[in-house]
């Protein structure tokens, strides 16, 4: 996505402070508003020469608010390798709330700690809810209590605003995929809940007799089922599953084909070649905002699901020439 000027980006280009910037923006003037005339041009010609446009969202943002959206985080994201997975999501939240001319203020929970422990969040406009397991008694409260915040990813609570990843869609997908490559013995090795992350994963199975391996079952399980392809809730499993099946000398995807139905995190291996989905999370990070916003100015909160894509790899192989 393209990045727009913002404010703050005429402010550093003209040495002058953002609230400077707004008040020229808004032509304000008074014995109260002290710009020097060539304060003023500078920021004009800033504005012309850079073919600025007040974003519409943050037009609508109402004045007196401290400007300031929360990202409160159920799972620790600095310094650890988790944060390979978390930095997509924030840096589209950050990108977001740059256009809207917001500051960020991230709220990190550490184990045992849920929102309303901390009151802290009424500094905040609206708060981002970031983590893959969210404290169901937070989500009520929040309901009930009609505060502005959006959830990054689905959740089942009612009344709860969130912008996630379409999995049912994209599993379903590769499904066909694998379908057409002619694997009619398909596995899907993982809990399937209760986050519904993992229960929408193995909802895109609808329809199909799929083998459900629960952890730790792995490769002989596979084997045994005479499974010609096993679907992993997550990317370690599937990373884990061909390390075991090349020790055995057995060929990926020859013997057995593996897809990922997750991204790499954790900080365990990567391998470039693995069949995943690919989550938009920059994307659900950026758009949580943008419906933040919305709902901090009083729209009804809505519930918004993105499209993931497809990497294809070369660990999902053609059967139709095995009897």
């Amino acid at each position: 996505m393209s990045r727009r000027v913002t404010q703050r980006d005429i402010a550093r280009m003209t040495g002058v402070s953002q609230a400077t910037v707004s008040l020229v923006l808004n032509n304000r003037t008074g014995d109260d508003v002290r710009i020097a005339p060539e304060t003023r041009q500078r920021v004009l010609d800033a504005i012309r020469s850079t073919g600025y446009v007040a974003d519409p969202v943050a037009r609508r943002l109402v004045s007196g608010r401290n400007r300031i959206l929360g990202v409160f985080t159920y799972e620790p994201l600095f310094p650890s390798g988790a944060a390979d997975f978390y930095h997509p999501f924030l840096v589209g939240i950050e990108e977001r709330a740059e256009e809207l001319d917001c500051d960020l203020l991230l709220f990190t929970s550490g184990r045992g700690r849920r929102v309303h422990d901390e009151s802290r969040i009424g500094l905040a406009d609206g708060t981002i809810l970031l983590g893959r397991h969210v404290d169901e008694l937070d989500l009520r409260r929040l309901v009930a209590e009609r505060h502005a915040f959006v959830s990054v990813g689905r959740r089942d609570e009612p009344g709860v605003p969130y912008v996630g990843a379409d999995y049912p869609s994209a599993v379903a997908a590769f499904l066909d995929r694998a379908l057409a490559l002619g694997h009619r013995r398909i596995g899907y090795l993982g809990t399937g809940g209760p986050a519904e992350s993992h229960a929408d994963r193995l909802r895109g199975f609808a329809g199909f007799d799929v083998a459900h391996l629960r952890p730790p079952a792995g490769l002989d399980a596979a084997l045994t089922r005479g499974l010609t392809a096993v679907f992993t809730e997550e990317y370690a499993d599937a990373v884990a599953l061909i390390a075991e099946a090349t020790a055995r000398g057995l060929a990926v995807p020859g013997d057995l084909s593996v897809v990922a139905l997750a991204e790499p995190s954790g900080g365990g291996p990567v391998l470039d070649t693995l069949a995943r989905l690919a989550i938009p999370r920059r994307e659900m990070g950026w758009e949580a905002v943008t419906h933040l916003t919305a709902v901090i100015e009083g729209a009804a909160p809505g519930q918004r699901l993105l499209s993931c894509g497809m990497v294809p790899g070369t660990t999902l192989g053609d059967t139709r020439h095995v009897s």
